[in-house]
């Protein structure tokens, strides 16, 4: 039950579904969600009344086309999944929406199952031991 927040500069509704396709099917593939577990923000920042800030952090050069990625999970996956989660963004997000891969920045957070209401007001993952 990933939930997914993309932010991406200069962009269309287009390009922003693409984005959010891209990172819905690395999800998929890579970790084994289904197909049917989408919940996703995607915002476009035009540069004036809303931007995104970045530098050429370790020898990876970006420029206007960055899109970050932030993907709020629960725990458990091994390094080699996630590694093979962030290739797969990348490339997704070039085949889809143009974006090149070194524009391509995620960060994964990692919770437990008590950190999930899936609505109702009820911790669907942790029932209540009572229930």
């Amino acid at each position: 039950m990933p939930f997914v927040r993309i932010d991406a500069l200069g962009t269309d509704s287009d390009r922003l579904d693409a984005l959010g396709r891209a990172v819905h099917d690395a999800l998929v593939e890579t970790i084994g969600i289904p197909p049917d577990d989408r919940f996703q923000v995607l915002t476009g920042h035009d540069g004036t009344r809303s931007t995104l800030r970045y530098d050429n952090y370790l020898g990876v050069s970006r420029d206007h086309g960055i899109v970050y990625v932030a993907i709020t999970l629960r725990a458990g996956r091994t390094p080699d999944r996630k590694r093979a989660l962030y290739r797969r963004i990348a490339e997704l997000a070039h085949a889809y929406a143009g974006t090149e891969p070194r524009n391509v920045f995620v960060t994964l957070n990692e919770n437990e199952s008590i950190d999930w209401s899936l609505g109702n007001g009820a911790a669907q993952y942790a029932p209540s031991p009572d229930a």
